[in-house]
């Protein structure tokens, strides 16, 4: 496909994202019905709707709106890239208006600092409240693509020997110092999907910055482990991999459908309950359901559908899972609450609220990580029960 086509591409994807669908689900029916596209067309449409998402309200600025014809238009003048083939034969896009034409070669205008950063207007106060003067280095890097970050699983290899085994199969990767266990895949990334070390489960695809919570965690507990939310279950492995016994649950069970065969591959045994947790546990980690701010740049259509009230149900839910936890935790057993989010209404204020609520706990330490630390943003506090 020549780059044109690849930008009509994107603009059919984007259109379908505009009208209601999923990313992803987008990307997959134009799939579908374009066999003609080559992996390599596959990967570069990709990247041009993400780009656009990513940075939605400044391409709709430089573009003049949101259609996903303007967010090309708007992310080539902030590229400062001339659109060619724009002819509207074949595959590629229709020519430019003579309004579009203008609109390419006038200066760029002043943004302001929401459509600069790439920010829902709403959010800026609590983005500044959480990190002050990093608010705007932490959601500039969240426009652009996240790293890719690998686990080793210390239970079946080193990582220097996986360094060693993937730059044998043409991915190169390093040590990151987020975590011991911590890889950021620097070329290569197409091949891991077929590299022996993911397949034979030494490694895993995880961020680094989960995987600094899991070690976190783990340095304080003992004992079996409950992972209350587990979901797909990156944090249980993980656990499983450090020694523990654990046991996987999820308010939705089809979640952790993957888990048993992952669990398999890592060669760990991971207990999955198909329904409510009961007794009283040594150590629980919760990863509430959260705002996934810290992991925008990943889900970035997730930021442009969140609304204030969409964050007043996700306090309720992160209240009602720490009560919750709060019963499951044996006396003097340590529970672990954690977000992908960067904002102080779901994490200190809801281990506040916690606190004030639940009397006999107390703090272990809390960590906050941004994207600036690397990896995602993410919130541990690490309580015990007296």
């Amino acid at each position: 496909m020549k780059p044109a086509a690849r930008e009509a591409a994107a603009i059919e994807i984007l259109e379908s994202w505009r009208e209601g669908r999923a990313v992803e689900a987008a990307l997959t029916v134009w799939g579908r019905a374009s066999r003609f596209a080559g992996s390599g067309d596959r990967e570069a449409v990709r990247d041009l709707v993400f780009g656009a998402v990513r940075r939605f309200r400044s391409a709709s600025a430089l573009g003049g709106g949101g259609s996903g014809r303007a967010l090309m238009l708007g992310q080539a003048r902030a590229e400062g890239r001339r659109l060619e083939g724009w002819t509207g034969e074949g595959h590629a896009p229709v020519a430019l208006s003579a309004a579009e034409a203008a609109l390419m070669d006038a200066p760029l205008p002043p943004l302001t600092r929401g459509e600069a950063l790439d920010c829902p207007e709403w959010l800026l106060p609590a983005f500044d409240a959480a990190l002050g003067g990093a608010a705007d280095p932490v959601l500039s890097l969240m426009r652009d693509r996240a790293p890719v970050f690998l686990r080793v699983n210390r239970a079946k290899a080193s990582r220097e020997a996986v360094i060693a085994e993937l730059a044998a199969a043409g991915i190169e990767a390093r040590a990151h110092p987020l975590a011991e266990t911590a890889l950021e895949v620097t070329a290569g990334t197409r091949k891991l999907r077929n590299s022996a070390a993911l397949s034979e489960g030494r490694v895993e695809l995880q961020d680094a910055a989960s995987q600094a919570v899991a070690l976190d965690f783990a340095a304080v507990a003992s004992g079996p482990v409950l992972d209350y939310c587990a979901g797909g279950g990156g944090k249980a492995l993980a656990l499983a991999a450090e020694g523990f016994a654990v046991t996987a649950h999820d308010a939705e069970p089809r979640r952790m459908s993957d888990l048993p065969a992952r669990a398999g591959r890592a060669g760990a045994t991971i207990e999955v309950l198909a329904g409510e947790a009961s007794g009283r546990w040594p150590a629980i980690l919760a990863d509430a359901p959260c705002s996934g701010s810290g992991s925008w740049r990943r889900a970035p259509e997730a930021k442009w559908a969140f609304t204030p009230g969409r964050l007043a149900e996700l306090n309720a839910v992160q209240a009602q899972i720490l009560r919750a936890c709060a019963a499951l935790t044996a006396p003097g057993g340590v529970l672990g609450y954690a977000t992908c989010s960067l904002l102080r209404e779901e994490n200190e204020e809801r281990v506040a609220a916690f606190l004030a609520a639940e009397p006999g706990w107390q703090v272990i330490s809390e960590r906050r990580l941004s994207p600036l630390d690397g990896g995602d943003g993410f919130y541990l506090a690490l309580l015990r029960r007296g």
